[in-house]
């Protein structure tokens, strides 16, 4: 495996701020989300950056890579695509499940809208591993993987965070994105020791580093990428530092989007956070802990399979112990379904309502005409409708059930209101909402389904 390309110091694209993006000085480079470009049609702001020489790497969120299923053939395609049409050195994904449920576990598919950890067991590792090596084989460029934050640990796990991904790197050569903001989340969050992932993780591997904002509530981080990066993130960045030189260090931003003048100190803090590291980088040369020469480390040469196993060989039984288990945490998390034995209960509520939140905002930002129509009841509509109804096909689909269920309960009681929610569903899913026998006979067949 040739060594990881030179990225130097970048930021997250995102349209809100494309325009400070470009005018930033010293951006090496951006990465943008996947799943928000048309590989036709590629935003004028990232043709402009290309054409000034920035690299532009994208970042996927939708593989679900650590769910029991295969990587979808057509997602999968939809990534290479991005990747040939930005002329980008590699494509990134995250270490997570986003979906579960569905004809392996004969229960309804269930989608989270957001990253979910997967238990560290070797049931889920050799899952895992086969799902990236499909994920190689599709791709054009090299794959590098990311590790999540999580507010839920999975009970009975069998490795550390560390160990788990050193696991992963041995026995498929994939790098590694190591956010080290998800690092100190699961520290707060976990108990997890950041500086003992850092030792067992392989940094060679490293392909660059994101760094991000988030906010503590109530003995909870939460990695909001909407909050300036705090002081424990840079000292675990400088940790990194200290043993490899990444080729990349990446600040991501996804939503209160502060002054360009803000963001541009945010990049020089961690510059010098990455600079004021070399001499200590070098004290470890030779040790294992980094290269010590300014230079990417080289990724492992080839991966190690574990001893009996072979790519071709059957991984079935691990994927529909892990879909049962899978399946069982985000029904508790998206569909009002008890906790499954061993998870933390209390735990597992913030998780739900975290959950819920973040796909209100989501609705509010793809369907801005319901906050406008519902007024300052939108929030709690949504999570009361989010409480036991989890998202199918996506935030536009979901937007849809969420009007047709407030319309056919009678809802908005404001006549004026509800007309226009009326005309607003009628414009983007049919003549009317289903009349009211119709919608029973929906709730029914559901509910026979999810037996």
């Amino acid at each position: 495996m040739s060594n990881t390309p030179h990225l130097g110091i970048g930021i997250g694209w995102r349209p809100e701020i494309a325009d400070a993006v470009e005018a930033l000085p010293g951006v090496d480079w951006v990465e943008a989300v996947a799943e928000n470009l048309c590989t036709g049609h590629l935003p004028d702001s990232l043709v402009r950056l290309r054409e000034r020489g920035v690299t532009v790497v994208p970042h996927g969120v939708s593989l679900g890579l650590g769910g029991a299923d295969r990587p979808d053939a057509r997602r999968l395609a939809d990534l290479a695509e991005r990747a040939a049409a930005l002329g980008s050195p590699l494509v990134t994904e995250h270490i997570a499940f986003v979906r579960a449920g569905g004809p392996r576990t004969a229960s309804p598919a269930l989608e989270a809208g957001h990253l979910l950890p997967v238990p560290r067991t070797e049931d889920a590792l050799r899952v895992l591993c086969e799902n990236i090596r499909i994920a190689q084989d599709a791709l054009p460029v090299p794959l590098a993987v990311e590790n999540i934050a999580a507010l839920v640990a999975w009970p009975g796990e069998e490795m550390s965070e560390g160990r788990f991904l050193a696991e992963l790197v041995e026995r498929t050569g994939v790098r590694l994105l190591i956010d080290v903001a998800n690092l100190h989340t699961n520290q707060v969050n976990r108990g997890e020791d950041p500086a003992k992932a850092l030792d067992e993780l392989p940094v060679e591997a490293i392909a660059y580093v994101h760094v991000a904002g988030g906010v503590e509530r109530d003995g909870v981080w939460h990695d909001t990428h909407a909050h300036p990066v705090t002081r424990p993130v840079l000292d675990i960045l400088a940790d990194l530092r200290s043993r490899v030189t990444p080729p990349g260090v990446l600040l991501e931003r996804d939503d209160d989007f502060p002054p360009t003048a803000e963001l541009a100190a945010e990049l020089t803090t961690i510059r010098q956070t990455v600079r004021l590291t070399d001499a200590s980088a070098g004290a470890d040369a030779g040790t294992g802990r980094g290269t010590g020469t300014g230079e990417p480390a080289a990724a492992p040469a080839s991966p190690r399979l574990p001893s009996g196993e072979s790519e071709s060989s059957d991984t079935g039984a691990a994927r529909e112990r892990l879909a049962l288990r899978e399946a069982g945490l985000l029904s508790a998390l998206v569909a009002g379904a008890p906790a499954p034995e061993g998870f933390d209960a209390e735990r597992l509520r913030v998780q739900s309502r975290a959950l819920a939140v973040k796909r209100a905002g989501v609705i509010a930002k793809v369907a801005p005409e319901l906050p406008e129509i519902l007024g300052g009841g939108f929030r709690a509509a949504f999570l009361a409708y989010a409480a036991d109804r989890p998202m199918r096909d996506g935030y536009r689909r979901d937007a849809l059930d969420f009007a047709e269920h407030l319309l056919f309960d009678g809802r908005p009681e404001d006549p004026v209101a509800r007309r226009r929610l009326t005309l607003w569903w009628e414009e983007r899913a049919g003549a009317r909402p289903p009349r009211r026998a119709t919608r029973l006979v929906r709730r029914a067949r559901a509910a026979l389904i999810g037996r």
